[in-house]
C-alpha cells in the first residue's frame, strides 16, 4: 500500500472574520472538497493558517464569544470569555477552538486537529 503525497492547503486569515476562516479550514480538514470524502475515514488534507494575529474580530464579538473548559472534578466546569482567551493565548486559540467546534465529535476529531497548524 502506498501513500500518495498530500498537499498542505495554506489559509491566508488576514482581513477575514474568524468564522469564515473556521469554516474553509474544517472542510478542508474533514475532505469534503474531495471526491475521495467518506465519513468514517480521515480523507482530509493539512491545513496551515497563516497571519492569524491579523484576523478582523471587533471587541464587541470577543465579548460574546464563549467556551467551557472542565478540569473533571464537580464544580470544575469553567466559561471562559472570548476575551480572555484572546490576551492569553492569542487569536491562534480562538481559530484552534472553533475549528475543534465545527468538526465531527467523534474519534477522528483529533486526527484532524492534529493536521491543523496555526501560524502568526
Amino acid at each position: 500500500m502506498t501513500k500518495t503525497a498530500t498537499t498542505i492547503k495554506t489559509i491566508d486569515a488576514s482581513g477575514r472574520t474568524l468564522g469564515r476562516v473556521a469554516t474553509e479550514v474544517a472542510v478542508s480538514l474533514m475532505g469534503k472538497t474531495k471526491a475521495s470524502f467518506e465519513r468514517n475515514h480521515y480523507s482530509g488534507s493539512p491545513v496551515k493558517v497563516v497571519n492569524a494575529s491579523k484576523l478582523r474580530i471587533t471587541p464587541k464579538k470577543l465579548e460574546h464569544i464563549y467556551h467551557t473548559r472542565y478540569s473533571g472534578i464537580p464544580g470544575g466546569l469553567r466559561t471562559i470569555k472570548g476575551t480572555e482567551t484572546a490576551e492569553k493565548m492569542g487569536l491562534k486559540e480562538l481559530i484552534r477552538l472553533s475549528v475543534h467546534q465545527m468538526l465531527p465529535g467523534n474519534k477522528l476529531r483529533r486526527t484532524m486537529l492534529k493536521n491543523l497548524k496555526i501560524e502568526d
